[in-house]
């Protein structure tokens, strides 16, 4: 993997365990945050590769979809994971006037995992290089 790369790939790293450890302390919301935190990292490590960097995250993930998902490198469901992980984080992180189910957060962290797994594997494939 390029230099630029590293750093998120093991923020990332860090990420999907910090969101089980607030789940298992009960605090769902957070646990949310930290799943979406694991795959938008991932979703920038990609992304940099190919020289591209956003400053928003809805931006970053646009071009995860435009570019690696619309031409089949990684399937449509991580797109679609991605997309519903910052909604619940926004709901998470935003919204306080109800607890965020556990249920909810159980899920969010499956596909969070997921992604991770998929995406970890597609950058060592690629070596970090992306294609042109």
């Amino acid at each position: 993997m390029k230099a630029p790369v590293t750093p998120l790939v093991e923020k990332d790293k860090r990420s999907p365990s910090a969101a089980r450890l607030l789940v298992g302390h009960g605090d769902y919301d957070f646990a949310v945050s930290r799943a979406y935190c694991a795959m938008f990292y991932l979703a920038e490590a990609v992304l940099l590769p190919r020289g591209m960097a956003f400053p928003k995250h809805g931006a970053v993930i646009a071009a995860f979809g435009q570019h690696f998902v619309k031409p089949g490198d990684l399937p449509v469901q991580l797109h679609e994971a991605l997309r519903m992980a910052f909604d619940e984080r926004n709901i998470g992180d935003y919204g306080f006037e109800t607890s965020y189910p556990r249920e909810r957060a159980e899920l969010l962290l499956t596909r969070a995992q997921e992604f991770v797994d998929t995406v970890e594997a597609y950058l060592c494939e690629e070596g970090g290089r992306g294609k042109q």
